[in-house]
């Protein structure tokens, strides 16, 4: 995977002038009508470098629809941009496609606005909005084997759930060969382009990468299932509920998930590390040559100055995970149990690890990355340990010991 690219983008809210709050009609009738939030620099705990955009948008038909709103904060831009289109009073149907307040926040500022309109989300979906906001009676389950018609569109219904909540549904227009997928392809990215072909590719799989890494890993499983029931979808173009839309690289999209869901490697390193007075760093150095000696590509992650959500974007492809830490009062680095904690909720498979570090004199640290990596279900490799200050003669001792256990490129 390359190296994230960074683009500049202008960090406050958006303007409030009438251009910068229009519609943007995606299809004949369909209108992304969502928020940009170019403040946000966390979300779920991992590091959102590029904002945001909460996507919700608008089918006009005989009877309209509002697929998903977005985050409570920005109802106002959403709502702007509705009435861009229409009198929301025209809207007949809000579908929910999951609950999360980042979709769901809006829709009781928005039922005030739409007083003929029906609120349906998946089984699961009723009872989680329920506890959420209570009793709401415009509230109904969808039946999943039956569609929706709002005249010359469908609007068919998919179960997903764990990917990446019990709700999750996708809403499907085969008419318009749309699939409004909810979080399933989407990507943080605040930005003013509202296409994947108009942002750029490399941009665009980098950050649904580390979506997939810091969010939809642990379900692998379901996303297999879910690509398995979306398979058969004739589709040109898929509207996600983070990030741009996909209408160029739907393919390559598709395949990406199928890659991550059956956690397929490459063979690539990453060497995440903290260290204290340098001796642990020396250590993850002599164990890059040994990666490097055998071709391999190497990612050195210092958690001082890497997050761990980044770390993890790393960690999605590579073969080998190697975890340093020296011993603080009997302990691993405060950052490295905090990124194994991470690491291990994330449910990561099929990896080779090893645990290293240095020490004065208890030593406990590499024993305890070594416990949560094996805790992890990953092939564990020998671990090394240095006391103190590591000479030369035992940082070469450190890289020989490692070239033995990695196969070659």
């Amino acid at each position: 995977m390359p190296r994230p690219i960074r683009i500049k983008l202008v960090v406050g809210s958006p303007g409030r002038g009438k251009d910068t709050m229009k519609a943007i009609e995606i299809k004949k009738g369909v209108y992304w009508v969502g928020a940009i939030d170019r403040k946000i620099r966390e979300f779920h705990g991992y590091k959102t470098h590029l904002g945001t955009t909460y996507n919700a948008y608008l089918v006009v038909d005989d009877r309209t629809a509002l697929i998903d709103t977005v985050k409570e904060h920005l109802f106002d831009e959403m709502l702007e941009r509705i009435k861009d289109v229409i009198d929301p009073k025209q809207i007949d149907l809000i579908i929910s496609n999951h609950s999360e307040m980042d979709h769901s926040g809006s829709i009781l500022k928005m039922l005030p606005h739409t007083p003929k309109a029906s609120l349906l989300t998946s089984p699961n979906g009723e009872s989680i909005l329920e506890k959420h906001f209570g009793k709401i009676p415009a509230l109904k389950k969808i039946d999943p084997a039956s569609g929706t018609k709002l005249g010359k569109r469908t609007l068919n219904f998919a179960l997903m759930p764990m990917v990446h909540w019990p709700d999750s549904m996708a809403t499907y227009i085969p008419e318009e060969k749309l699939l409004l997928p909810n979080d399933a392809f989407g990507q943080h990215i605040a930005s003013h382009e509202r296409f994947d072909d108009e942002l750029g590719w490399n941009i665009v799989r980098e950050e649904a990468a580390k979506y997939y890494a810091n969010i939809v890993m642990p379900y692998g499983t379901q996303v297999s299932k879910a690509l398995d029931t979306l398979e058969g979808l004739d589709i040109d173009m898929i509207a996600p509920s983070h990030g741009v839309i996909l209408r160029s690289h739907i393919k390559d999209m598709k395949a990406e998930y199928r890659k991550w869901s059956g956690n397929i490697t490459e063979k690539k390193a990453v060497i995440v590390y903290e260290t204290m007075w340098g001796s642990t760093e020396k250590m993850a150095n002599e164990i890059r040559g040994a990666f490097e000696e055998k071709g391999i590509p190497v990612d050195m992650m210092d958690l001082v100055t890497d997050d761990i959500s980044d770390v993890m974007t790393r960690i999605l492809e590579a073969e080998y995970i190697c975890v340093g830490s020296p011993t603080l009062n009997n302990n691993m680095m405060p950052k490295v149990s905090a990124f194994l904690t991470y690491l291990k909720g994330l449910a990561l498979k099929n990896r080779k690890a090893m645990a290293f570090g240095s020490y004065g004199w208890g030593g406990q640290s590499v024993g305890q990355v070594e416990g949560i990596l094996k805790e992890c279900g990953f092939d564990m490799m020998e671990s090394v340990k240095a006391q103190y200050v590591p000479d030369k003669e035992q940082l070469e001792g450190i890289r020989k010991k490692f070239e033995g256990h990695i196969s070659g490129s």
